[in-house]
């Protein structure tokens, strides 16, 4: 089991409370569907636990919550504090409003108050910055190269640490907004991007940035369908890194539903680009950071969900693959163990029925 946030690589914390999975400081499970989710206490996101590391771990929490009398609960989701410190989510049958309102109010909730601090911390900060260098005798004129170089040094370290394995096997650097496309194949949809990408893994892109790097070059692609869930799931929290309210959550959970169901709301919000183009006074209506608040929230949920939809369907192929390799060698030890006899009789006995 890993110890960090997938999303913000942060720690995960720990417990005493679960022995099968001592990582976390707030676990989240549906003991019905087979899931057990760790949640970052830093980001707010969940984090879907590997497949062999829990069915013990879900039989515990289910025990510890039962033994848990002091609890917070709707019909659907349960909330228990355990001596320790572990915080239980349990989930049941909720719909999906109010299945989202727990996993993702938090998160957006925290990314806002988050936000409205660095906002101020930010405009006070650069105030005492320019008053110390004026304080020193240093003109702003001056400074200002400073602070630009400052700033491309960050931004090109940061795209480097932010390089993206798509599911068609390519690996990307994003260097600027994506813009979602509306595209005339199966998939019905695309993601274009701005991206750096290494020089010996496509020849497609000429235009090279000598200043910046001799083993990247610089372009544009287009991302087709779902392979481009990973560079979606990389880039939306930034695009909503400012939060949102209950109500803004709300209606991103009810955009959800009209699409149809997590899986089916990128080509649908794909699909909805000239109507939002004439509703709207500024930005390109593509591009992911100027459709409306509530469908960059749900873009963001769907995506997530979507991605444990898939990771629980490749679960059970492994359950049905594993299941099959069991049933075989199930049949070949009857085989052996039984006596001929045995067999005839079993034989008739098929053939009178039928």
């Amino acid at each position: 089991m890993y110890t960090t946030c997938l999303h913000c690589q942060k720690s995960l914390g720990s417990n005493e409370a679960i022995e099968a999975l001592p990582i976390g400081r707030r676990l989240a499970f549906d003991g019905e569907k087979g899931r057990l989710w760790v949640v970052c206490m830093l980001c707010q996101r969940w984090n879907l636990t590997p497949f062999d590391a829990r069915w013990e771990a879900l039989e515990q929490c289910e025990r510890a919550y039962r033994d848990t009398r002091v609890r917070l609960s709707t019909d659907n989701i349960g909330l228990a504090r355990l001596r320790d410190g572990t915080d239980l989510v349990r989930v049941g049958r909720p719909l999906r409003p109010e299945f989202a309102a727990w996993r993702y109010g938090d998160q957006f909730g925290r990314r806002r108050r988050r936000n409205a601090l660095l906002l101020a911390g930010g405009v006070a900060g650069a105030g005492l910055a320019v008053a110390g260098l004026s304080a020193a005798g240093v003109a702003l004129g001056t400074a200002m190269p400073l602070l630009q170089l400052a700033a491309m040094k960050a931004w090109r370290q940061q795209l480097l640490a932010n390089r993206v394995h798509l599911d068609d096997g390519r690996r990307i650097a994003p260097t600027g907004r994506l813009r979602l496309l509306q595209l005339p194949v199966e998939e019905g949809w695309g993601v274009e991007a701005g991206v750096m990408i290494p020089i010996d893994s496509t020849k497609s892109l000429a235009r090279k940035w000598d200043g910046f790097s001799q083993q990247y070059e610089v372009g544009v692609t287009t991302v087709r369908g779902t392979h481009a869930m990973p560079l979606l799931r990389r880039f939306m929290p930034r695009v909503n890194g400012g939060g949102a309210s209950a109500a803004q959550v709300r209606s991103g959970v009810q955009l959800i539903e009209e699409a149809g169901g997590p899986e089916r709301f990128a080509p649908w919000a794909a699909s909805q680009r000239g109507i939002w183009a004439a509703k709207s006074q500024f930005g390109d209506t593509g591009d992911v950071q100027f459709i409306p608040v509530a469908a960059r929230l749900a873009l963001e949920m769907s995506i997530n969900e979507e991605a444990e939809r898939r990771a629980l369907e490749g679960e059970l192929a492994q359950l049905e693959s594993a299941w099959r390799e069991a049933e075989e060698l199930a049949g070949i030890a009857d085989h052996l163990v039984m006596p001929a006899v045995i067999e005839r009789q079993l034989d008739a006995i098929r053939r009178r029925l039928g």
